[in-house]
């Protein structure tokens, strides 16, 4: 037995869980650990809309402050919060195998799923009444969502899922947008909920990403255990595509790589913050041919047109 591994995260309930299921990961190769709770600056402020706080590494970066002052050893995260371009002296260390990737919808009246057509994945639906009124705190989703039902208006919702989750009822919206896996992961998934088919997630959506110093190789080795191959494949893809669209929290660019049959299927796109303009990319490769594919359809995104279009959303921050 070794040194004990701090483990640091966030308060959250679902950080917890993500703490915990490392915690129980180490503790199944003989790593002795214990938790550090930290609160993150996005946990702090729970008013201003992710996108308008414009700010990477807004839910990780008490953490990396924590690790390069060596309070913690490793620190877990919901991997689509953390920033492609890691802190100085701040490496990976392990990608937990990947839970659902899918967004869902909680909704108020069942009645709309059919008169939305909310879990078509075709673009044959119409276009939602007026009347629709959303709540999410993603310019992802918010952009998804517009381009799909240009009539409806979003609400900004933050905090944890449960607050989340309680706001929802509280308000008078249509229902609000979640990421599955955050949500099943606490046994909160609630029963008035849709998976979004036709909604791409954010680049890493549904994955776990553990960090520690570069310099730490105890911690290294004893995350190595765990590490699963196929999705930090699928999501360096992701990140990578992200990264050279030089896409952030505060962009609405999403990215899905999927390993089927020994091929990679890839689809990623770029919407307008508004919803009206959107280019998509998809690429179906032998996954022996994986390397550098996600700055490869980057590229031809770009030529698509996703260039006009991240130029507009650059310049008006």
């Amino acid at each position: 037995m070794g040194k004990v591994i701090r483990i640091g995260t966030r308060e959250s309930q679902l950080a917890v869980w993500q703490a915990t299921l490392v915690q129980d990961l180490l503790a199944k190769n003989n790593f002795e650990s214990k938790l550090i709770f930290i609160k993150s600056e996005g946990d702090i402020d729970l008013q201003t809309p992710l996108y308008e706080m414009g700010v990477q590494g807004i839910f990780t970066k008490s953490l990396d402050i924590a690790l390069l002052t060596n309070k913690i050893d490793i620190a877990v995260h919901s991997m689509k919060d953390v920033p492609t371009q890691l802190a100085r002296g701040i490496i990976q260390a392990a990608v937990l195998e990947r839970a659902s990737y899918k967004d869902i919808f909680v909704f108020k009246d069942h009645a709309i799923i059919d008169n939305w057509h909310l879990s078509d994945s075709s673009n044959n639906y119409p276009l939602g009444d007026g009347g629709g009124l959303i709540a999410t705190s993603s310019i992802r989703r918010k952009a998804q969502w517009l381009n799909r039902y240009p009539n409806h208006t979003i609400e900004n919702l933050r905090g944890n899922v449960n607050t989340r989750l309680r706001k929802v009822q509280e308000n008078n919206w249509n229902g609000a947008i979640f990421a599955a896996a955050g949500l099943e992961r606490i046994n909160l998934r609630p029963e008035n909920a849709v998976d979004l088919d036709w909604m791409l997630p954010a680049p890493a959506q549904g994955a776990i990403m553990v960090v520690c110093r570069e310099d730490d190789y105890f911690s290294l080795d004893a995350c190595r255990h765990f590490n699963h191959s196929h999705t930090a494949l699928c999501t360096k893809i992701e990140r990578d595509f992200l990264k050279a669209l030089l896409g952030g929290c505060s962009t609405p660019i999403s990215a899905l790589a999927l390993i089927k049959d020994d091929m990679i299927c890839f689809r990623g796109n770029i919407l307008s913050v508004d919803g009206k303009e959107k280019v998509e990319i998809e690429k179906i490769i032998d996954l022996e041919k994986f390397h550098n594919l996600g700055d490869i359809a980057a590229i031809e995104i770009l030529d698509k047109g996703a260039d006009k279009i991240a130029d507009t959303i650059r310049n008006a921050k």
